[in-house]
């Protein structure tokens, strides 16, 4: 028997947003060890989901589940957190026995006072096995790789979809990758090269664009002769590190030459395309106003400024400030904004209730001063359902508890944690019928249409204020390296 330990830790950090992470977020969404692992991830579209596929593919390896966790997108991971999940890591892997490891990382982690997250758990790893372990591991498309990463792996690799519906095969392959490296049938040598360039995610789609043709491009590399594994990174925009910024990352049998080469192709052939992921965005103002000026409905308007899976707070005003000032004659829903001391005191009232408040900068006015309303509680739930969509599909997912506040024709979706309203489940929860004629106002981005392009005949990006705004000249960035592109104007420091 091989023997596999598996171990996650799974998040991206908003360098930009007002909201630590902390232990609680974990709890809260993944955090568990052992064969509980098995149970929770069965069926999920997640790579653990994709390494219980492998395992019960190849008997003859063992696997050992250490700690899982995960954590929506959010602000810095705080230090105690990063420093509890590696003592555990690290006193699990140490004499463990284990002929491999495979991590499930995200890439883009930021911790406070540690900016090169990922690269550090990497190097404790790697100190605890050995040379002689081999060690696999997977990242999101969006993380902001250190080229150091490849020289301390074995073998690795990453998404290829942008939404990022192939979370399972990828666990998948990187174990495949993985084996073939223990059974010797391969010796992986790798590369990271950068881009030198801090790309905004907004336009990173890989159905059509330029991270479409990057990743039939890497997948051409693939078919090479020794090419084991291309991966695109896009780089997570709102991470400010040392190694933030597009990359590509190139994995060879024995030959180094080869990895180098392809790699620099791929390096050669991003920067040709650099400047098509920039785009402009209409205001949510203007976006509400191109949806109501015709066409047919349903439509929705996605706010990207403040999109969860980009590290959102589900708090900025600029949306809702926007739909109660046109006060739509059509049915409109609003989601969300996570303001659990509202939800209570919708709890309080009970449904039917009049509810008078605001929405938005309850966290910060940074992104503009909060909204009044006056309103009805037309519903309330627990917050629970389970994904059914094409992301993270089969999971689990806590909103706590959860409100919806009616004023006139709007409803309000109120929720006590900040998760992105992308997924069917959301809005079965709140009984939103989203094929019925009208607006559906979210805080979303790329991550939303992989389950509802097929139910919305128009969906209108908009970008307003907040901590994932298209425009990141005026946001401080203290450790980026990169230039801002195609502006080649420095980043604000």
């Amino acid at each position: 028997m091989t023997r596999l330990a598996i171990a996650r830790l799974w998040h991206e950090g908003n360098s930009f947003s007002p909201a630590p992470t902390g232990i609680e977020d974990f709890l809260a969404s993944e955090w568990v060890a052992g064969e509980a692992a098995r149970e929770i991830y069965r069926d999920t579209e997640t790579e653990i989901g994709g390494a219980l596929d492998f395992l019960a593919a190849h008997p003859d390896w063992e696997a050992v589940f250490l700690r899982q966790a995960a954590a929506m997108p959010s602000g810095i991971l705080r230090r105690d957190v990063f420093e509890q999940y590696c003592a555990e890591l690290v006193g699990q892997l140490r004499g463990g026995g284990f002929d491999a490891v495979y991590l499930s990382l995200h890439g883009a982690m930021v911790v406070e006072d540690l900016p090169l997250a990922d690269l550090e758990l990497i190097r404790r790893v790697r100190a605890t096995i050995g040379p002689a372990v081999k060690l696999a591991a997977s990242f999101d498309l969006h993380a902001n790789m250190h080229p150091e990463i490849a020289r301390l792996i074995d073998v690795g690799t990453a998404y290829r979809s942008y939404p990022h519906i192939d979370m399972r095969p990828t666990g998948r392959r990187a174990l495949d990758l993985l084996r073939e490296a223990v059974e010797g049938r391969t010796r992986p040598v790798g590369t990271i090269l950068k881009l030198g360039a801090i790309l905004p995610s907004i336009n990173m789609r890989t159905a059509a664009g330029p991270m479409a043709e990057m990743e039939a491009a890497a997948r051409a590399a693939e078919a090479l002769p020794g090419v084991l594994d291309c991966s695109i990174f896009g780089g997570f925009t709102y991470g400010d590190t040392p190694s933030a910024g597009a990359s590509v990352m190139v994995f060879a049998d024995a030959d180094a030459a080869v990895a180098e080469q392809a790699a620099a192709s791929l390096l050669r052939d991003y920067a040709a395309r650099r400047d098509a992921f920039f785009i402009r965005l209409p205001s949510a103002e203007e976006g509400l106003r191109q949806a109501l000026a015709g066409g047919p409905l349903p439509a929705a308007i996605v706010d990207a400024g403040d999109n969860p899976y980009s590290g959102g707070i589900g708090d900025t005003p600029e949306l809702i400030r926007a739909v109660l000032a046109h006060q739509p004659e059509v049915p409109t829903v609003v989601a969300f904004y996570c303001n659990p001391a509202l939800v209570q005191q919708a709890v309080a009232a009970g449904l039917g209730a009049p509810l008078s408040g605001s929405f938005g900068a309850r966290l910060t006015r940074d992104y503009g001063e909060p909204v009044p309303f006056t309103g009805t509680v037309s519903l309330l739930t627990d917050g629970r359902f389970r994904n059914r969509g094409p992301v993270l599909g089969g999971m689990a997912v806590e909103l706590g508890p959860t409100a919806v506040i009616s004023i006139g024709q709007v409803r309000v979706i109120v929720t006590s944690r900040c998760v992105s309203p992308s997924d069917p489940g959301f809005f079965d929860l709140h009984q939103v019928d989203v094929t019925q004629p009208g607006l559906l106002c979210v805080k979303a981005k790329n991550h939303f249409r992989a389950a509802f392009s097929p139910l919305l005949p128009r969906m209108i990006d908009v970008d307003a204020p907040g901590p994932a705004a298209l425009e990141i000249r005026s946001f401080r960035f203290r450790h980026a390296p990169a230039t801002l592109y195609p502006l080649d104007t420095p980043l604000h420091r």
